[in-house]
């Protein structure tokens, strides 16, 4: 106790997340890579801060002891969602789309209705309090409902193409956005259901003030999570989106034909072993363009870039174990150009139907 204050567990776990949140929303914002992502990401993690600051200082009793407090603008909680969908949307294509800070106006309304009742009279701020708080809450938790379907709703569906793309042009897309934004979208997810599910269970059964303990850890863990691994991947390289596009190829070409032939000159030259290969970099190294040789490989080979490159790769690896070379696993799938063991097992299955341990016992028996 400190003259009219308690601080207890509830308040020192927040206070704890709340410090560790805006250091790494600091750090974000001063990341030179990924700038206009890694600052959106820093802006969400402030925003998630806020919102678990009436908890933070309501456990203590700071309302209790500075009434005046009351309506102070810190959860905005309208600007999660969007900035959530727009911090995916500038890693895809480096900056928010035209127009983007509108995505943020009812967080704008919100902030300036808070804002407005906080400057009131204390007397008169009090007595709007009781009136105004139910009436609130039901706009706000089903404006919140929306606007976590509907964003999420559009995050997942980037994310979906966006991978689709990667795979089209980068020979191994685990290396770049795929894996952080799956990872960051599967843990946004989480964070809405939890969320929805509280904000639906206070609606038709007003939760208590300790009730709601479990959703303010909840966004403090996911947030403190996303902040973390947003930080370890900030400065990775993204791949946007405009430059994953390929012009559409004539035709008037045998695809298959020429997806066989383009397939045994990058075999015979060994450039799959590339770990930075891209459709534009094989292109070139072939003497075409990126619209001929993606037609080839999808619709003559019938796969995507990163499937051909992985399977000339396992190729590699099984002609290496034919030959009986000594070496670990691992060690030969690396040399030929895989990035991690996860992508090089799930590489040699596709192709061989069979894990490449099993394969090496098979070849190595004795006739």
């Amino acid at each position: 106790m400190l003259d009219g204050l308690s601080f207890g567990w509830r308040t020192a776990v927040l206070t704890v997340a709340l410090v560790q949140l805006l250091l790494l929303a600091l750090a974000l914002a001063r990341t030179l890579a990924n700038r206009t992502a890694n600052r959106t990401l820093a802006l969400l993690l402030l925003v998630l801060a806020l919102q678990v600051t009436p908890w933070l200082i309501g456990f203590a009793g700071f309302y209790d002891k500075w009434p005046w407090l009351s309506f102070a603008p810190f959860q905005i909680g309208l600007a999660v969602a969007p900035l959530a969908w727009l911090y995916v949307v500038a890693l895809t294509e480096g900056h928010w789309p035209v127009h983007g800070w509108r995505h943020l106006l009812p967080a704008l309304v919100q902030f300036g209705y808070l804002g407005a009742c906080f400057a009131l009279p204390l007397a008169t701020k009090l007595a709007w309090a009781n009136r105004s708080a139910t009436g609130y809450g039901l706009i706000t938790g089903l404006a919140l409902l929306v606007q976590l379907a509907w964003y999420g709703r559009a995050a997942a569906r980037r994310f979906t193409g966006y991978r689709l793309a990667l795979g089209q042009h980068i020979a191994d897309d685990q290396r770049f956005a795929a894996r952080w934004l799956s990872v960051a979208l599967g843990v946004l997810t989480l964070l809405f259901a939890i969320w929805s599910g509280y904000l639906l269970w206070d609606l038709v059964a007003p939760l208590s003030y300790k009730g709601l303990m479990g959703l303010y850890l909840a966004i403090a863990a996911c947030a403190l999570f996303l902040g973390i691994e947003g930080w370890r991947h900030a400065a990775m390289p993204f791949p946007r989106l405009p430059s994953l596009t390929t012009e559409p190829a004539p035709d008037q070409r045998d695809w298959t034909e020429q997806g066989q032939a383009w397939a045994a000159q990058v075999r015979a030259a060994g450039w799959a072993r590339d770990p930075d290969l891209t459709l534009a970099s094989l292109a070139r190294r072939l003497g075409t363009n990126t619209g001929y040789l993606s037609r080839a490989i999808n619709q003559g080979l019938g796969v995507n870039f990163a499937s051909f490159v992985a399977g000339l790769r396992a190729e590699a690896v099984a002609e290496r174990l034919r030959a009986s070379d000594p070496a670990d696993l691992l060690e030969i799938a690396l040399a030929e150009g895989f990035g991690s063991k996860a992508s090089f097992n799930r590489a040699f299955v596709a192709r061989f139907g069979q894990s490449p341990s099993a394969f090496r016992r098979e070849v190595s028996k004795p006739e």
